[in-house]
């Protein structure tokens, strides 16, 4: 079965040459079930003395998914967590009626060239949770449930998938997980869920007799199971689930009333969001325009 859609994303440089390739949302696709937003970050080497600095920025109406493949970063919020993410590890933070962070480099790593490669995705939450208290949760690379088959590995960051079923609590119907392919690997995606796609991180996979590479983001529509394949080593994320409704983002506030955008960007505007503590530096709130942030 090929896709009923092909995404490529958009680049964005966020500053000091480090890029972001953002899939959703698309002209094709605004969302694929609750994800909203999907940002591939790097792979990017930084220099000695240079790091990851994204300031302090709020959020509404929504969950953000860091998961990285390389490198380090350090997450604070206005709750007062600080926390390393590594490598295969999960950072689930909950925005609800509103959350402040930021994500930076640690210092300890600054003194040299510095790797960082991985995703952060935005996953809408349910109308009747979008006015919930923010929170945060963080999971070990072990704490995830995974499957180790002769061609495939897989680990279920979030939701549920095959049966395994992530310990992050998600607020509704979804899947989000981390597929590794060997040289002639396959895996065949059933139709649990109603809504699914496929983000090739590393190396090329066939579906339907086209192969497709690096950096494209495959969106499947009908019930049949969808059977990927890899002739050389792959990586790839598969992601989806219950369509939530639309949604209307702008800059980093997502929201099912766009009067709710308007009043989070006069609270940002005017200060009334809880700060990061021990951070005094902001983004300060952009001008009118379509798009995100991370």
């Amino acid at each position: 079965m090929s896709p009923a859609a092909v995404i490529v994303p958009r680049t964005r440089d966020l500053g000091d040459g480090f890029e972001v390739r953002r899939a959703l949302p698309a002209v094709e696709r605004r969302m694929v079930g609750p994800f909203v937003f999907f940002d591939q970050m790097g792979p990017v080497t930084l220099a000695a003395g240079r790091g990851l600095d994204v300031r302090p920025h709020p959020h509404i109406g929504l969950a953000t998914v860091t998961y990285l493949f390389e490198g380090e970063i350090d997450h604070r919020d206005s709750l007062g967590t600080l926390q390393r993410i590594r490598p295969g590890e999960v950072n689930w933070m909950t925005a609800g009626r509103g959350i402040v962070h930021s994500e930076r480099t640690p210092q300890a790593l600054r003194g040299a060239p510095a790797r960082n490669f991985g995703l952060q995705i935005w996953v809408a939450l349910p109308r009747e949770d979008e006015e919930m208290e923010p929170g945060f949760v963080h999971f070990s690379a072990d704490a995830l449930p995974s499957i180790d088959e002769k061609t495939f590995r897989l680990k279920v960051v979030a939701g549920t998938l095959l049966g395994k079923r992530s310990p992050v609590p998600v607020r509704s119907p979804m899947f989000y997980a981390d597929v590794r392919f060997p040289a002639g690997g396959r895996f065949a995606l059933p139709a649990e869920h109603d809504e699914r796609a496929a983000y090739v991180v590393e190396g090329s996979i066939e579906v339907g007799g086209r192969a497709f590479g690096a950096g494209q983001m495959l969106v499947f529509e009908g019930k049949d199971e969808i059977v990927l394949s890899a002739a050389a080593p792959a990586r790839l994320v598969l992601l989806g689930g219950t369509s939530l409704g639309p949604r209307r983002l702008w800059w980093n506030f997502v929201a099912s009333d766009p009067a709710r955008i308007e009043q989070a960007a006069a609270d940002w505007q005017a200060g009334r969001f809880d700060p990061v503590p021990g951070e005094t530096e902001f983004i300060p709130l952009p001008e009118r325009g379509p798009g995100g942030a991370g």
